[in-house]
Order: structure tokens, then sequence, then C-alpha cells
């Protein structure tokens, strides 16, 4: 049903199952029928027609529902709250860092969200209520689709962390210029990733506190769990994040090191050739009076004696240990 901006929409039944419901379903819907749950795509028109002129919803929510940019916060306001979540993208060819913005509106009796991309969490929550083992309320709900975005940001996680293993184990037999560049994009990764699991956390975390009817207790203490469960990944990616910057440093060390011996062997090659260039030079100019120019072993003594002048260098580096 995308092509006309509804993704999806149910009346669940309360027993973990639920009714699927077309527009035509949604318009029909009344209080008393049971939870409903509308998931848009708001990139259509029919989809934001509908949020702001037929869905009942405050202009204000309605806006922040449609927004192009958001991050993840909890907004309570009423007996309702506004809760703007993120999941990692696990989409076919996307970066698991550019992670997708889902968008809640929760009210005890009905639930809207939206989304710009597919999120496989979203997907998992309809098999389950076709199954009939979904969510029976909202509070249920809100919680399931945050345990489920949470649990596949895991191994995300752990995949970062071996990635920067991987490169401090490498760090000394790789060549140094591909590892910066690895590890330059895995710390923009890591960057990507904090800067919606930090607030994240903080949303859920004000959602546990927030009193309602439809929030029981359980639920609560299972979105406690959550935010809990992102700060872990949170703390995960800032050592992630410091042990990848300490390995820059050491490979920008090691580079440093490298350079510095290359300059150092061909300071020495230049420092035993810069005398035997300045004597050829000088027996090399086109006037009378070169000592032996005449004489048949002239070569093999100006020979002789640059020999004599390297060994002698040689030996002063060596009790000067530069060599």
């Amino acid at each position: 049903m995308d092509e006309d901006g509804l993704v999806a929409a149910y009346r669940l039944d309360g027993r973990g199952g639920g009714e699927q419901l077309d527009w035509q379903g949604i318009k029909n819907w009344r209080l008393g029928d049971g939870v409903l749950w509308v998931h848009l795509n708001r990139k259509f028109e029919a989809a934001q027609h509908w949020v702001r002129e037929q869905s009942g919803l405050d202009e204000v929510i309605a806006e922040a529902l449609l927004a192009e940019e958001t991050r993840p916060r909890c907004a309570p306001m009423g007996n309702g709250v506004m809760l703007f979540l993120r999941g990692v993208n696990l989409n076919p060819g996307a970066e698991p860092e550019d992670m997708v913005s889902v968008r809640l509106w929760v009210e005890p009796t009905r639930i809207v969200s939206v989304r710009l991309r597919r999120l496989l969490s979203v997907n998992d929550l309809r098999a389950e209520i076709d199954k009939g083992q979904g969510p029976c309320n909202a509070g249920e709900f809100v919680a399931e689709l945050a345990g489920r975005l949470i649990s596949r940001m895991a191994d995300v996680v752990l995949e970062i962390d071996d990635k920067v293993d991987d490169i401090q184990d490498r760090i000394l037999v790789a060549e140094s210029r591909q590892l910066r560049s690895e590890l330059s994009r895995l710390r923009r990764e890591i960057i990507a990733l904090r800067r919606y699991l930090a607030p994240q956390r903080d949303a859920l975390a004000r959602l546990a506190q927030f009193k309602a009817d439809w929030l029981q207790e359980a639920h609560c203490n299972r979105l406690r769990e959550e935010a809990d469960r992102v700060t872990r990944y949170v703390e995960d990616l800032d050592a992630a994040r410091e042990r990848a910057a300490v390995t820059q440093e050491e490979l920008a060390s090691r580079l440093a090191e490298q350079m510095n011996a290359r300059m150092y062997v061909l300071s020495i090659v230049a420092g035993l050739f810069l005398p035997l260039g300045f004597l050829t030079g000088l027996l090399g100019i086109n006037v009378g009076g070169i000592p032996m120019a005449e004489s048949p072993l002239g070569f093999v003594s100006v020979v002789v004696v640059l020999i004599g002048i390297i060994a002698a260098q040689i030996l002063i580096f060596r009790w000067r240990k530069w060599l």
C-alpha cells in the first residue's frame, strides 16, 4: 500500500493480533474499536494531507511528524507523547550509520508513525501482528518497537569494535597510509552513530518517567532497560572512538618515524658524497694546472683518494654513532 503513502494500518485486537485497514478503514475507525496504528511514508502527498488535515492532530504535532530533519526526542503532550527514534540503516546498499528516523505520536487509543525510508524493525512488528503475537496496546507497542530498534544496533556496535581491534592488530604489518584512511572512515562512522544514540537514550529515559494510563509499569521497566542498553552502546562507541584516536596517533607516529628514517639515510648518503662531488667538480674545471692531468696513473690516484675520503667519513660517522 506504500504507493499512496499508507505503508500499513492496523486495528489492534488487544490479544496480539490486528486487522489490516485501508484509507477507508482508517476513516471509519472510532474510539472503542481498539487501538489504531497508522504507519505512513511522509514523501507522499496523500500521507501529508492526512496528517495535516484529517488526522485531527494538533498543528505543532503534525508539522513535527513531517519535518525534514529530526533528532531522537520525547515530548509529552497531555495524555499523549511525541516520540522520535532512530534505527540503523540495514537496507541493501546503505551504510548502517546513516540512521533511519521513525516519528510517532502515541496516545491511549491511537498510534501514528511516519517514516521516509524502510525500517526492518517496523516490518518485524507488522509480521508479529499478522501472526497474532504482536503488541496488545499502545504502551506495549512503544516498548516493543524501541526494543527491536535497539536490538538491531548491537551487531553494528560490535562490528565497529571488531574493526578497531583488527586495525590495531594490523598496525605492525600493513601500509600506514591505508590504515589511516580506514581509521578515518571508522571514526566518522562512530561519530555518526553516536550523534543519534545519545539523544535516543535520553528520549527513552524520559518516556519511562512519563505518567500515563496507557503506559504501565511493565512498559516503563522495559523502556528503562532499553535506555540502559543504549547507554552501554554509547559507552562502547566512546571507547571505540578513543581507541581509534590512539591508534591513529600511533599510525601517524609510525609514519613520521618511517619518513625520518628515510630522510636520515638520504642525509647520510648526501653527506658521504658531498666532499666527493666537491673534489670531482674542482678537478673537472677546464683550466691549466690540474694535478696529475698528464699522468697515466692520475685517474687511479684520484679514485683511491676518493675511496680513502669515504672510508674516513664512515669511520668518523661510526665514532660519532651516526651510523
